[in-house]
């Protein structure tokens, strides 16, 4: 351990940003060789889809802790801090314990003569962890696609295919078929394959290029639905909006999968958990701060999400937006538009991938106060009557939280 000395490994993962998306999975196999196969050690569960992925995996996370396993569970992006990616048994790693692990998969890229990307030494890292703690079940979140996906090198139990949208058509294909076939890669012949319940089995059927048994989620009602939570036949659900509902349907059919696996979970605390679920950036109101939400809807799929919730609840904020160049700008503003905002600000953060100010007046078709972090952060710190919603990227909400000096974990 390198004690209270400042980390080395840490910031040498940051400069690997650059080296974006690689298809193939030669180097996490190359990295995951090199160290012993960390991921033989426990059963892994793949959570892939277009949106709910993580949500699911926070519901399933929670749940399965509150039913007495030690989970390990490893989500992207993170919002203010690296070690958010990784989460053993309630708790996100230290930092002293990733920079020990990366340091390990930067040997093991040494040794292989290779040049590996952010996510597959994170990929790496994560799973070196749940081995070093002993976990009893890893839930692991597909980042792109599925099919070249890091975390496709592992050999899961059981898969879970959220949803299917337009998102990433630029790699993944311009059609929910295209994207569907890719995201289907991480399913595995006779095993389990859940999905949500938006997604119909006979529409997946033809779409597969393996057998996996499809375990369609029912959905979850009837349901009362508040702006901060919900209630299902009188039991609270830690996570807003009747998408999230959805999502924990798909978090109980894969525990569902997960007993006729042989996995002795009892009932009663699996609501317990999914009463504590909480999920920064989701619906989520940031500590410390006077109405003030913020959710990472950044496809139109999230953005009707969360127009459809803001309707059905009744509530019309002000509306602050930013969001990456590369999205459908229009497409997103023209979700977040039915929920009639009382006001519309724009937010550009620093990074080049941010959208200048012409293409969100020109999506929005309005010509709205663009403010750059810090006078958004200034903003947002005074106190408002109206509830105030921050949208359009989880990068957005993670640089506004570094400015607003708010910790998520």
């Amino acid at each position: 351990m390198r004690g209270d000395l400042d980390p080395v490994f840490i910031p040498r993962l940051q400069e690997r940003g650059h080296l974006g998306i690689k298809c193939g999975l030669e180097n996490i196999h190359a990295l995951l060789d090199g160290l012993g196969r960390p991921d033989a050690n426990f059963p892994v569960i793949l959570i892939a889809g277009t949106n709910g992925k993580g949500s699911t995996g926070a519901f399933l996370a929670h749940m399965l802790k509150a039913a007495g396993f030690v989970v390990g569970w490893t989500t992207s992006p993170h919002l203010v801090d690296v070690t958010e990616r990784i989460w053993v048994d309630g708790d996100p790693i230290g930092e002293g314990a990733l920079e020990l692990l990366l340091g390990e998969a930067f040997d093991s890229e040494a040794r292989a003569g290779i040049n590996a990307t952010y996510f597959e030494l994170m990929i790496t890292a994560a799973l070196s962890a749940f081995r070093m703690t002993g976990v009893e079940v890893a839930l692991v979140e597909v980042g792109l696609g599925g099919r070249w996906d890091a975390t496709n090198a592992t050999d899961p139990i059981l898969t879970v295919l959220t949803s299917v949208g337009l998102d990433h058509q630029q790699y993944l294909g311009d059609t929910r078929e295209a994207i569907a076939r890719e995201k289907l890669c991480t399913a595995r012949d006779g095993r389990p394959l859940v999905l949500g319940p938006g997604l119909d089995p006979e529409w997946i059927r033809p779409l597969l290029s393996n057998e996996p048994v499809l375990c369609p989620a029912p959905r979850l009602g009837p349901a009362d639905i508040r702006w901060d939570h919900s209630r299902v036949e009188g039991r609270r659900v830690g996570l807003a909006g009747l998408h999230q509902l959805d999502n924990l349907a798909t978090a109980f059919e894969t525990i569902r999968q997960l007993r006729e696996l042989g996995f002795p979970i009892p009932e009663e605390p699996l609501w317990e958990g999914a009463a504590a679920t909480r999920w920064p950036g989701r619906l989520w109101a940031p500590p410390g701060l006077q109405s003030l939400w913020m959710d990472g809807a950044h496809n139109p799929d999230g953005a009707r999400a969360l127009a459809d919730h803001a309707l059905a609840c009744g509530v019309r904020p002000h509306l602050f937006f930013g969001a990456m160049g590369d999205k459908d700008l229009a497409g997103v503003a023209r979700e977040l538009k039915r929920m009639r905002p009382l006001s519309v600000s724009f937010i550009q953060g620093d990074a080049p991938r941010y959208a200048k100010a012409a293409a969100l007046q020109e999506a929005w078709d309005l010509e709205a106060p663009l403010f750059d972090l810090r006078e958004a952060a200034y903003l947002l710190r005074a106190p408002a009557e109206a509830p105030r919603l921050v949208t359009g990227s989880l990068y957005l909400l993670g640089d506004l939280l570094r400015e607003l000096g708010v910790r998520v974990s």
